[in-house]
């Protein structure tokens, strides 16, 4: 049984945990920032980096403490190295290879989306490869034929916004507060989903590819016009969305026969009628649906830690000269999409 210890800092959670190889989180910190950045309406990268400083040696300590253990007891030490703030990612990074270095242990640099892609298979041991997996979060909407660790197929992405940057413009746009996606969902929960008219970008389009640009816009369109709740508003920007991730994913599944399983992973996965409605789709086609729990969703340093031991396991380990990447696509060889640049 091996031992990851695992380092999360990309955006604005700090994270450390400690998972094994046989799927035990034996422990796990979290530091947020949202108080930080409730002023700004989002997140500053600035700010984010410096916390993530401050954080970081005191929670990776915590976690050990939980756990029993010392750092001489780990196996190895994973790290996000991308993609994400690059100043987040660096503060992360260095701090795991410091204790790489001081420790005498191997060093496995993980990007960020793999550990999204990889959580499900923490939290259910019966997922096998090949899956299909929806990874929607706030700066990315993929759907991708997980091939096995480190192999990646891209069958869609967006071309403008990702899903869950959408769902933070509209909280803001509609003065709902921040975090933007958990805002969004409690209100469209009062409102009417029917009451407000949105497009639903690429909706039967035969380009595989997610749009949620020309939405946002209309949701700014809608509030100017003051004729509808915010409540209206969200409900039906909410209705809008999933109905162009089911549509989008009902192609994928069409071009994925030989898919295992339908997953979603990634923080815009713990909106619950986004889950519903991927169940639902599943089920339409006889595939076992899998969803990690919902603190699994968003950023963490088990997903981190797991990723480490996949890779782990496996003998993929990195030298203590690799590099922070603020881009790192999961397929580098998926053809360029049209608007989407570094981001597909």
């Amino acid at each position: 049984m091996a031992i990851i210890l695992g380092i999360e800092s990309s955006c604005d959670e700090t994270a450390a945990a400690l998972v094994t190889s046989e799927r035990h989180i034996l422990a796990h910190k979290l530091a947020g920032q949202e108080e930080a950045h409730r002023p700004f309406g989002g997140v500053v990268p600035e700010i984010a980096a410096r916390a993530h400083v401050d954080a970081l040696e005191p929670l990776i300590a915590a976690a050990l403490d939980e756990a029993g253990l010392e750092l001489a007891d780990v196996d190895a030490i994973a790290a996000t190295a991308g993609p994400g703030l690059i100043g987040g990612v660096m503060v992360g990074l260095v701090t795991a290879k410091a204790l790489a270095l001081a420790a005498g242990k191997p060093l496995i640099a993980v990007n960020h989306l793999e550990g999204h892609a990889l959580t499900p298979r923490l939290a259910d041991p019966a997922l096998c490869f090949p899956y299909l997996l929806l990874l929607v979060s706030g700066g990315h909407c993929q759907l991708l034929l997980v091939e096995g660790v480190g192999r990646y197929k891209r069958l869609a992405t967006t071309i403008d916004d990702a899903a869950g940057e959408a769902f933070d413009k509209t909280a803001k746009l509609l003065g709902l507060g921040f975090p933007g996606g958990p805002a969004v969902e409690r209100a469209a929960a009062l409102g009417d989903p029917k009451a407000v008219k949105l497009p639903r970008p690429l909706l039967g389009s035969a380009e595989p590819h997610f749009s949620f640009a020309g939405l946002k816009s209309a949701v700014l369109r809608a509030r100017d016009a003051q004729t509808h709740s915010a409540e209206d508003i969200a409900a039906g920007f909410q209705q809008a969305v999933i109905d162009c991730l089911i549509d989008r994913t009902k192609r994928a599944i069409a071009v994925a026969p030989g898919a295992t399983a339908l997953v979603v992973a990634g923080g815009v996965a713990a909106n619950g009628p986004i889950r519903a409605a991927l169940q639902q789709l599943a089920a339409a086609h006889d595939l076992p649906f899998s969803a990690p729990p919902l603190w699994l969703c968003t950023d963490n340093a088990a997903m981190i830690a797991w990723a480490g031991a996949e890779r782990f396991a496996l003998g993929l380990t990195d030298p203590l000269d690799v590099a922070a990447r603020p881009r790192w696509p999961l397929d580098p060889e998926a053809d360029k999409v049209r608007g989407a640049g570094v981001k597909a």
